[in-house]
């Protein structure tokens, strides 16, 4: 297919553009259109795809055949039309809602609106300062992942002293469903209070409770769906069978040697350092990149990011995240119940991470634009030879048939503007584990 295609500079996140396509790919379409037409409907007297153009005319309608021809023409035309604008639409091209038809003999020329993402300024376009832990295991990240494999081996058991129910305590309790709180009745259940799965009022009506006291509990729960709030009321009776408390064993030679399979707690913890900066080879560049492209965003000047971008882009993380599921053999369902958190919340979180994600996509933007970067013809052809491409050159044609080229160049020249970022941010090296550990310690106190 011919085409020419002219654009004004992007307004109000649309870019305005004339498309002409060539008379001799009218004439194809329009063909097309009739013998299509011809093939898929049986008419009296004649063999099917052999219906001559004038009978065609008279039952379908010349108008509709000429309809069909020029949206065969406008799907065909619309991904090299991106291609020639290098451009990454946020929605489809709108054609108008009612264009002018396709005729013969003649090029076909119609105004394009394309819906693109803002191009933003940034407030600086200087490398951000970051902080970043070292790449050598600290006392205090040993000391938690050894925390951690100890508490794999923790075990419950029953608090003796007389007292009621505290924050963060497990309990033994016997629920009887009174009203919609199947999710928590049971006989002999163990809960952790503070466990993010268990409704909040729920677990706030135990508060204070003794050993052997009853209790009903009520509340209310509301839903909002395609604008509306539904609420359910709860209720259910609740006996306070025991207070439990977890205890997690002492790390010594012996367990060290029983349980972990080292002679000594200093062999354990070698073990453990070795292990974490083996991982930060590779997590710490990822994280890096992570933390810069994060405060970049900050720089971004426009308040509020258009949402049919946000849109876009949220889409991308949701069915990122739903292939990550299936990935683990879950479903959305599940994965929902087992954070204890509902549709909407989950919905309204990925928005949230869209919004954020968005931002920082367009500083990127802004400053490849900035520097200057460009996607070679070069770059392109790695990035398809990275990907694992057979034929890159097939491979690269049909990409450019579909419209998807300009998305691969939008993501080279943010991978540079990325790259930029990490070779010139400045970074202070903070032992961030033992900063929280402090911190922690001290809240306690203040407790």
């Amino acid at each position: 297919m011919k085409i020419t295609v002219t654009a004004a500079e992007p307004k109000d996140n649309e870019v305005a553009a004339k498309l002409t396509i060539s008379q001799q790919d009218v004439d194809n379409a329009v063909k097309g259109a009739y013998k299509d037409i011809a093939n898929k409907y049986s008419f009296k007297g004649f063999r099917r795809g052999r219906t001559p153009r004038p009978v065609i005319d008279s039952l379908i309608g010349r108008e509709a055949v000429l309809a069909q021809a020029t949206n065969d023409l406008l799907n065909q035309a619309e991904p090299l039309m991106l291609e020639e604008l290098d451009i990454v639409p946020v929605e489809q091209p709108n054609f108008g809602d009612d264009p002018d038809l396709a005729k013969e003999g003649e090029d076909y020329t119609i105004d394009v609106t394309i819906p693109v993402r803002p191009e933003v300024e940034l407030d600086s376009y200087d490398a951000p300062a970051i902080n970043m832990p070292p790449e050598e295991a600290t006392e205090a990240e040993i000391d938690q992942q050894v925390k951690q494999l100890l508490s794999y081996h923790t075990t419950v058991e029953d608090v003796e002293e007389d007292r009621g129910v505290q924050q963060g305590d497990l309990v033994s309790v016997d629920v009887e469903n009174k009203e919609n709180a199947d999710s928590v009745a049971g006989t002999d259940r163990t809960m952790d209070l503070s466990s993010k799965a268990l409704p909040a009022e729920f677990v706030d009506a135990l508060m204070g409770m003794k050993k052997g006291e009853t209790k009903d509990v009520e509340w209310t729960t509301s839903e909002e769906k395609d604008g509306e709030t539904t609420e359910t009321k709860h209720a259910c009776t609740v006996t306070l069978k025991g207070i439990k408390k977890q205890v997690t064993p002492e790390l010594t030679d012996e367990l060290a040697k029983s349980t972990f399979g080292f002679d000594t707690v200093a062999d354990l913890r070698d073990a453990v350092k070795e292990e974490i900066e083996s991982d930060k080879k590779t997590s710490l560049p990822n994280l890096k990149e992570d933390r810069v492209v994060e405060e970049m965003g900050k720089h971004v000047t426009l308040e509020t990011i258009p949402e049919n971008y946000v849109n876009q882009v949220l889409n991308e993380i949701a069915q990122d995240f739903l292939q990550q599921l299936q990935r683990q053999g879950m479903t959305l369902d599940l994965y929902l119940r087992f954070r204890g958190i509902t549709s909407d919340e989950f919905v309204a979180d990925l928005r949230e991470q869209a919004k954020e994600r968005a931002r920082q996509s367009l500083a990127l933007d802004a400053l490849a634009k900035h520097l200057g970067v460009e996607a070679t013809e070069e770059d392109v052809e790695n990035e398809f030879k990275k990907a694992g491409a057979k034929d890159v050159k097939a491979q690269m044609k049909q990409f450019t048939q579909q419209g998807q080229m300009p998305a691969i160049r939008e993501s080279i020249r943010r991978t540079k503007a990325l790259n930029w970022l990490v070779e010139n941010a400045p970074v202070t090296i903070v032992d961030e584990i033992a900063e929280q550990a402090a911190a922690d310690d001290n809240a306690e106190d203040a407790e």
